[in-house]
């Protein structure tokens, strides 16, 4: 059966598409634009597959969208812009793609009569959860003592704050609009924070990892004490084919690792994997509208879909720190061009 991956040379769209290639029987076709963040080398490994194809293509492009929705089983629509500091600068190319490209998929796999339709989108969407702020640096090492106790459902009224998450709502409202209205077979997923390998360099994880190892500054926004729930992207995957096979049309199900954590945790830990200076950490201007914490609850997705996470934080930050420093040739690479440009803004 035939699988679209839109994005598919990006972090999340490349560890799903080996996924699909180890453990199912999709013959996966991958479209991706090869934009700053969609590279190519992140699926070199998986030409002449005989399962897979890759496409350069534009999902914005109605009679491409159309010829990949032909007899399609499914589509898994993980294209996306997803970098908040980027959608801040220019929220255009946010629209287009995550709004206008979402449209444009929804109206070719109507036409095309597809099996099914994933919208892989994201826990911002939801907004901000409330916290109680410690007060002190000292508490940063277990965020969950800081949080309120409070989690998004799939039920939680949308409320992004930022343009790019307000672009990520409206894609997931299309989608879900299209099952009522047309009766499209759409499952939506909603993640929490992914780090993992082939992650772009600028987003926190990759960016302080390659900066410690290079010895450079680690700008922080604000206090640092920003809480995100964090989960390996093996597991998010595991979570989309769960929602692929499983998902009930017109449902949303988020996914989470559990594991809550400041900025300013997140960032020690790599400092101490590293071996690098704990004096390298910068405390930089906060980015505006910044949400302070983030946090899914996934009963959802463990009692409908058997989903649960399988790599802990700890043990998955390691082996990340050491995919990267196995592979500096191809972080060096893709962060040629971005790197000053995101330094100079901060990160997380």
């Amino acid at each position: 059966m035939k699988l679209v991956v839109t994005g598919g040379a990006g972090f999340v769209g490349s560890n799903l598409i080996r996924l699909l290639l180890e453990e199912t029987r999709f013959n996966v076709v991958n479209v991706d634009l090869l934009t700053y963040a969609g590279n190519r080398e992140n699926v070199a490994d998986l030409e002449g597959h005989p399962r897979y194809r890759f496409v350069h293509g534009d999902i914005c492009d109605g009679g491409l969208a159309g010829e990949l929705a032909s007899g399609a089983a499914a589509v898994v629509n993980a294209a996306a812009e997803s970098h908040v500091d980027r959608s801040i600068a220019s929220a255009a190319p946010f629209v287009r793609t995550n709004v206008m490209g979402t449209q444009t998929l929804l109206a070719a796999a109507l036409d095309k009569g597809t099996g099914r339709f994933v919208q892989v989108s994201t826990d911002e969407v939801y907004g901000s959860l409330p916290w109680a702020d410690p007060g002190n640096r000292g508490a940063e090492t277990d965020a969950t003592a800081a949080a309120a106790g409070e989690r998004f459902t799939e039920e939680t009224p949308l409320a992004p704050r930022s343009p790019y998450s307000a672009s990520k709502a409206g894609a997931d409202l299309l989608a879900l609009a299209y099952h009522e209205t047309h009766g499209l077979d759409v499952v939506v997923t909603r993640c929490t924070n992914n780090y993992g390998p082939y992650q772009f360099p600028e987003k926190l994880v990759p960016l302080m990892i390659t900066r410690a190892m290079e010895g450079k500054t680690l700008p922080l926004y604000g206090d640092g004490l920003h809480v995100r729930e964090w989960v390996h992207v093996h597991d998010h995957c595991r979570g989309i084919v769960a929602a692929l096979e499983r998902g009930r049309a017109g449902h949303v199900y988020n996914f989470g690792g559990g594991a809550e954590r400041t900025n300013h945790w997140m960032v020690r830990r790599i400092v101490e994997a590293t071996g690098a200076d704990p004096g390298l950490i910068e405390h930089v201007r906060d980015r505006p509208g910044h949400d302070r914490r983030y946090a899914v609850d996934a009963t959802k997705a463990k009692r409908e879909l058997d989903w649960t996470p399988s790599i802990g934080l700890e043990a998955g930050l390691r082996d990340t720190v050491a995919w990267y420093a196995k592979n500096r040739r191809w972080w060096r690479r893709a962060a040629s061009g971005v790197r000053a440009s995101t330094v100079a803004r901060g990160a997380a």
